[in-house]
């Protein structure tokens, strides 16, 4: 069965998203300064919970390929689809990394047509839960019975947490726009500002509530962070290969205890398609 995307009007994508998506600013985000430390952390959860390579990955919202080009050389099939045409020309110029347009409500992909699906992007740019959990079964779709679907959310407080690490929760008007996000998880667009683009800001349990109603088994959550992304000099212990191993080896030995999770920057919800009955 091929994938249903022949509805009269597909999903589109807020205007506001493509414009800061299209700054070009998102693929040095990871691999640069602290970034590098979501980077990092991302890579280490997705390699344990992985199916072994060769296998066949689709990696919705994928932006530029920074976590495709890794997969690639790893040896999976990585098939990358983003709404954003910069992303999709950048993505196109990876090795072993295929990239064509596409919603995560409305997937390009036939039926259990894929070993693993990630969404690191697309949530926390969904800011209705109807969209989300479109979203999640779209994965449970396209993924093969048994395959692991991982999403990235951005916790509750993080923007709180940022704009206090960064001095400017003390900015009246960019404190109480943060203290309006942190009520109702709702980040708004404020093109003065400089932040981040409209999104979704979620508490813990809300993924698993979507994975569930997606048809999805939950079968764990990890914090990507932890607490070091807040602390002074991260960003000189992540040049430290000594000091940086320390670090993830720290944040991988709290990554899910529940009393954590939403000190995180992001969160990772791993879920699975169950098997069909015998």
């Amino acid at each position: 069965m091929t994938a249903d995307t022949t509805h009269e009007q597909q999903p589109s994508v807020r205007e506001e998203i493509l414009a800061y998506y299209a700054q070009g600013n998102e693929d040095a985000r990871l691999r640069e300064g602290s970034g590098r430390l979501e980077f990092w952390r991302t890579q280490d959860v997705l390699r344990r919970l992985m199916p072994e390579a060769p296998a066949r990955v689709l990696d919705v919202g994928g932006g530029s390929g920074v976590h495709a080009e890794w997969l690639a050389r790893d040896g999976y099939q990585v098939d990358l689809v983003d709404p954003v045409p910069l992303h999709l020309e950048q993505a196109a110029r990876l090795p072993g990394v295929t990239a064509r347009p596409g919603d995560a409500r409305a997937l390009p992909a036939e039926d259990a047509s894929y070993d693993v699906v990630l969404l690191l992007g697309p949530l926390y740019h969904l800011t209705e839960r109807a969209d989300r959990v479109q979203a999640l079964a779209q994965a449970h779709r396209v993924v093969r019975p048994g395959g692991p679907v991982v999403a990235a959310t951005i916790n509750r407080f993080a923007g709180l947490h940022d704009l206090l690490r960064q001095e400017r929760y003390f900015n009246p008007q960019q404190r109480a726009r943060t203290d309006a996000a942190a009520a109702d998880g709702r980040h708004r667009h404020h093109a003065e500002d400089g932040l981040f683009t409209v999104a979704y800001f979620a508490r813990p349990e809300e993924p698993l509530a979507e994975f569930t109603d997606a048809g999805l088994t939950v079968e764990g959550q990890y914090g990507v962070e932890g607490v070091a992304w807040l602390m002074d000099g991260v960003e000189d212990w992540l040049d430290d290969p000594e000091r940086r191993e320390a670090v993830l080896a720290a944040t991988r030995r709290i990554e899910s205890d529940p009393t954590l999770l939403g000190a995180s920057g992001h969160l990772l919800t791993a879920g699975r398609r169950g098997s069909p009955a015998r």
